[in-house]
């Protein structure tokens, strides 16, 4: 398939007329062919007026032709075969099994979604059937279901090219829950992009789907992202990068004449507990394990373990030691772009001036360009309670280990924290009640809690919790990976005393749906 450089606006492949944007190999720094013409408001106001006409027909598909949909989209990106593969290898310098591996999640949580939408739980549906004899009032009949919001942005992410962007999580969860989507391509990713939202459009005509089910947008400034936000037909707002960017969609949509949710991930560094029992038992363990998790990918993921607390003592020291090993004999690694691999740089190297963080190990040398080398701090307690700079993000394989003098001290830290996507406890069985003990705290700070594993890996499934309180998200009662983030793109509608002739499928009297409803305060078997 040749790459054109062209938006997709519904079926239209269009050309865009503002600045354009290359993929770059970041192994290389040379730029990818074709260039990718921004779009202006004007493409936007296409896009949003083609999603806004295709609203109601498609909410209104059936359970079962809205998971073909999602399957065939799936079908279509595998049929892409080496080719997206390729393309996303050399836009992102990630290695081949790690691009395969992604599609493998890309197309699973697409299926899976499919799986949600046939159960038809997500609906919700909740009946109060009528009490006409009721005193003093009767009780009419009532029913609930979730719909739609309505066409829902999402910007697509830098670190994940395939499982958190034009097809991924945001885009998959939007999709079932019945709304059109308008993807903003990252411009870290253009092609990668392009062969995917063809792969999708794909299905929206296979599918005979109208055209504004899907649109997919490139710009390499504010004026499509801002366009898009602000847009009186999109309703809602998905989103995974940084805090700056995150926040600046959060106050565009706030300050809409009619506000609406931006679901946006944006920064955790995912705090690691070491116990001291399991310190004792198995350091040398625990520090190969962090290593490995520290600098998979060059660190950048969401929830890459980014600061290590425990009680110091010579456990501890032991613990540094063999991390301190492990990190100087890492290699360097190819990070997505040249504006990461500087970002990251900056962020190390005011890490390296800062009077209370100690460096204690630095990894390889890299060879070619744009390549990551791992580091390891050390400070103390006091002095990371003084100093909010040292609880700053950096996204790569940099991490710092926090020393206490306490278990007071430890909790003190923890509650110190900003919102996290996650939060680790390593203990054996003598830690259990240490552990037991600062859980209230942990379940304040945190989305999802791990015991004796790392953070990073995040399982597609009913139950996983991708989010956590502000900075890590900028709404706590979401998840960005699992089934359940299908809600953030929902809200219910009652309706009161409909004939059966005009209720919707789901709210029938025979339930030809076969939901589990919520039937008069019970819950159908």
């Amino acid at each position: 398939m040749t790459l054109t450089g062209n938006m997709l606006i519904g079926q239209q492949a269009i050309s865009g007329n503002r600045e354009a944007i290359r993929g770059i190999d970041p192994a290389t720094d040379l730029l990818l062919e074709p260039a990718y013409h921004g779009g202006s408001s004007e493409h936007v106001e296409q896009a949003c007026a083609l999603a806004w006409s295709a609203l109601d027909s498609y909410r209104a598909t059936p359970l079962d032709a809205r998971a073909e949909f999602l399957e065939t989209i799936a079908s279509e990106i595998e049929a892409l075969g080496d080719e997206l593969i390729d393309r996303a290898v050399a836009e992102t310098g990630l290695p081949r099994p790690r691009i395969q591996g992604e599609r493998g999640r890309t197309c699973q949580q697409l299926r899976t979604f499919a799986r949600t939408v046939r159960a038809g739980e997500w609906l919700d549906v909740r009946v109060d059937s009528a009490l006409p004899e009721r005193q003093p009032l009767p009780r009419p009949d009532l029913r609930q279901r979730q719909v739609p919001l309505g066409p829902v942005a999402v910007f697509g992410a830098s670190n994940f090219p395939l499982a958190f962007s034009v097809a991924g999580g945001d885009t998959a969860s939007a999709l079932a829950a019945g709304c059109p989507v308008i993807v903003k391509a990252h411009g870290a990713h253009p092609g990668t992009s392009e062969l995917v939202g063809r792969a999708l459009a794909r299905a929206v005509k296979l599918c005979g789907l109208h055209e504004g089910v899907f649109s997919l947008l490139f710009g390499s400034g504010r004026e499509v992202g801002i366009a898009l936000v602000t847009d009186p037909r999109i309703k809602a707002v998905g989103f995974t990068g940084s805090r700056s960017g995150g926040m600046a969609l959060c106050s565009a949509a706030q300050a809409r004449p009619e506000p609406i949710p931006v679901y946006a991930e944006m920064s955790s560094i995912n705090p690691v507990l070491l116990f001291p029992a399991a310190l004792q038992s198995r350091a040398e363990t625990l520090a190969q394990g962090f290593v490995a998790s520290l600098t998979q990918g060059a660190g950048q993921f969401c929830t890459n373990p980014g600061l290590v607390i425990a009680r110091q003592g010579p456990a501890l020291e032991r613990f540094i030691h063999a991390a301190a090993d492990k990190v100087r004999r890492s290699p360097a690694q190819t990070m997505l772009t040249p504006g990461i691999f500087n970002a990251y740089e900056t962020g190390v190297g005011t890490l390296l001036e800062h009077a209370q963080a100690q460096s204690v190990a630095t990894g390889l040398r890299g060879e070619t360009p744009n390549q990551c080398q791992a580091h390891l701090f050390v400070t103390q307690a006091r002095d990371f309670l003084a100093n909010p700079a040292l609880q700053a993000e950096m996204f790569g394989a940099a991490s710092l280990i926090v020393q206490c003098a306490s278990v007071e001290e430890i909790r003190q830290v923890l509650e110190h924290l900003e919102g996290q996507l996650t939060a680790t406890l390593h203990l054996d069985d003598g830690d259990v009640e240490s552990a037991r003990a600062l859980l209230p705290t942990l379940e304040r700070k945190a989305g999802r809690l791990l015991v004796n594993g790392w953070p990073t890996g995040v399982e597609v499934c009913d139950a996983m919790v991708h989010g956590g309180p502000f900075p890590a998200t900028s709404d706590a009662r979401c998840t960005s990976v699992g089934t359940a983030a299908i809600l953030r793109f929902l809200r219910p509608v009652c309706y009161q005393d409909f004939p059966d002739a005009l209720l919707p499928a789901a709210l029938k009297h025979g339930n030809p749906l076969q939901l589990r409803r919520l039937l008069d305060g019970q819950r159908e078997a």
